[in-house]
């Protein structure tokens, strides 16, 4: 892995994410190594989270290390405590910065003023762990990951971007469908355009979801709004209803297609009431791998 932080899939060179997938999948199937054996993580949480706080704890204390919990009343990272300080602080007491945070401003900073890895556990930028997890999903249902054909309906947010990026490093064709206004940022747009050309794959945007599922072999949503976008949430329900995801649009996808959401689901919203019990859903399968996945980042960080 290049660097000592994880900060977003373009710290990584293609090869390496693939290679990152198949070291999931491996540990997965095999014996957990112990590489945190003595180690303490700090999981720093401005955002509130189920599917990342526990497979983080869950994960840590399998490879022999333990963790130490901080929310944004413990520390207030930026309001009752510059990040530098914060991050000058934690690299004297603990082995690696797993932080979950509302700017990836900030990640830089913990990353600059610390020794010490740094992992993103979310950012408004990028979700990278939950992007590993995904292709191992993804390659685990579908196999070779190498032209795939991926869709997504939605906001184009962090984990549009981290799967654009994800998707064109290991050869997999990927298709956005959004409103013109809600594409995926332009900073990730662009690895994610070099990435697609140095493999000779599809990367596309189109403002219709039907055409972007037309075929596909996976289908992705994420929720309309985030955290952090409450104070818009009326307005992107209106601009979002046609991007519901249901069992009709599921329909113009591949018959073997898999239905993906990263979680937590609004039931109604993006998602029809019956998506993430469909016959073509892995969203539970995806959770569990979040925890491969991320073992599979640590171990490569502090082996």
């Amino acid at each position: 892995m290049k660097g000592k932080d994880f900060l977003w899939l373009a710290d990584l060179e293609s090869e390496e994410i693939g290679q990152m997938v198949r070291k999931a999948r491996a540990m997965k199937d095999g014996a957990t190594p112990k590489v945190m054996g003595g180690k303490v993580a700090a999981l720093l949480f401005e955002k509130p989270s189920l599917r990342t706080r526990v497979s983080f704890e869950v994960g840590v204390k399998q490879m022999g290390g333990d963790c130490i919990y901080l929310s944004q009343s413990d520390v207030g990272l930026g309001t009752r405590e510059p990040a530098e300080d914060v991050a000058r602080v934690l690299d004297r007491l603990v082995d690696v910065i797993i932080a979950r945070v509302f700017s990836h401003r900030s990640l830089e900073i913990l990353a600059e003023y610390s020794t010490v890895p740094v992992v993103n556990a979310l950012s408004d930028l990028a979700h990278p762990c939950q992007a590993v997890g995904d292709l191992l999903s993804m390659n685990e249902r579908k196999g070779d990951l190498a032209g795939l054909n991926v869709a997504y309906v939605g906001d184009g947010n962090n984990i549009a971007s981290s799967l654009a990026i994800g998707c064109a490093s290991v050869g997999a064709n990927f298709t956005v469908a959004s409103p013109p206004a809600y594409k995926v940022p332009d900073v990730a747009w662009r690895v994610a355009e070099r990435r697609a050309a140095e493999m000779e794959t599809r990367l596309e945007w189109t403002e219709a979801p039907e055409a972007a599922v037309e075929g596909a072999d996976v289908v992705y949503t994420d929720v309309w709004i985030s955290m952090g976008d409450e104070h818009e949430a009326d307005e992107r329900r209106r601009i979002f209803t046609k991007y519901r995801v249901d069992g009709r649009l599921m329909e113009r996808a591949d018959g073997g297609a898999v239905f993906m959401h990263d979680m937590p689901a609004h039931r109604g919203e993006e998602v029809s009431e019956e998506m993430l019990d469909h016959p073509q859903s892995i969203v539970f399968h995806q959770a569990e791998n979040r925890l491969h996945a991320q073992k599979a980042i640590l171990a490569e960080l502090l082996a």
